[in-house]
């Protein structure tokens, strides 16, 4: 199934609230936060053997990547509020 299907309701919704380019990438967020709490559950179970009390090293790179991805795309929906205001203010 599409992720277009299976998560039209948020789509719509998003994207009528926030335009469609940053409707999806707020759905993208919400995307990218499920991994992160599936990846930190899995990382509850699979301890490293090298550093007690941290997860195996390949699920920590995971939640790096995902942590990294998640500040990429806040910071481009604060460039296109930003700039959204910005033709606000200019068409008033």
């Amino acid at each position: 199934m599409s992720v277009y299907d299976e998560r039209k309701d948020d789509l719509e919704r998003l994207e009528f609230m926030m335009g469609r380019e940053r409707g999806r990438l707020a759905v993208t967020l919400d995307c990218i936060t499920d991994a992160l709490v599936l990846v930190g559950q899995h990382g509850v179970y699979c301890q490293s053997a090298r550093q007690m009390g941290k997860p195996a090293m390949d699920i920590q790179l995971i939640s790096k990547s995902l942590i990294d991805a998640k500040e990429l795309i806040s910071s481009v929906l604060e460039i296109l509020k930003v700039q959204q205001s910005g033709l606000n203010q200019l068409n008033a």
